[in-house]
């Protein structure tokens, strides 16, 4: 087997690739999973701009975060927390639910920004 080796330039390449892509994030929130139920249970998101999100589960049981509106779906194990990125979203309401326990379900609002292009 032959290992490659990346170049110096590549690796300095690659980290400025990813910190320009983490610098672009304009805003996070936090959404915890208790009781299997998602707390908040909607989240208002800036318009146009990309959103991380961090999905904290504080359940002994593994939820499963899933939006078709945002085409999004993660699985959060128990006690423990996983980070999705989303965005830039146009303004409208994104669904989201937990695919391990369908009754719990959530809300993503995006609002017009007053005098947006």
């Amino acid at each position: 087997m032959t290992v490659r080796r990346m170049p110096i330039s590549g690796l300095l390449a690659l980290l400025v690739t990813c910190s320009l892509f983490t610098s672009k994030v304009s805003a996070s929130q936090i959404l915890e999973i208790k009781n299997q139920q998602f707390s908040p249970m909607k989240l208002t998101l800036p318009q146009n701009k990309k959103v991380k999100i961090t999905l904290k589960n504080n359940d002994n049981l593994p939820a499963e975060f899933e939006s078709t509106d945002l085409s999004r779906e993660i699985l959060v194990p128990g006690h423990s927390q996983v980070s999705i990125y989303v965005g830039p979203l146009d303004p409208g309401n994104y669904k989201f639910f937990n695919d391990f326990n369908q009754a719990a379900t959530g809300l993503i609002t995006v609002p017009s920004s007053a005098g947006a292009n």
